[in-house]
């Protein structure tokens, strides 16, 4: 959907944070990474969104969105 010939699943034992404009950090558990070069999207065992963040060098993750569906998350690319 991506139309990414490159993207990758990645290991889900990583830290992922939800950094908020409005508030503090916020510690989130990975289910499934999928890595697109310098961005991802994560889905968390909380729940079933989808959030899209920068992946860096150290392997960590920081999302500043969500999306209630995988479909619409890869269009966010």
């Amino acid at each position: 959907m991506s139309g990414d010939q490159e993207a990758v699943v990645l290991s889900a034992d990583r830290v992922v944070k939800w950094v908020a404009s409005d508030g503090p950090d916020e510690a989130m558990d990975a289910e499934v990474v999928l890595g697109f070069h310098g961005l991802c999207i994560v889905k968390t065992v909380r729940d079933d969104d989808w959030y899209m963040g920068s992946l860096y060098e150290d392997g960590s993750i920081d999302c500043w969105t969500a999306y209630g569906e995988l479909y619409e998350a890869l269009r966010g690319l």
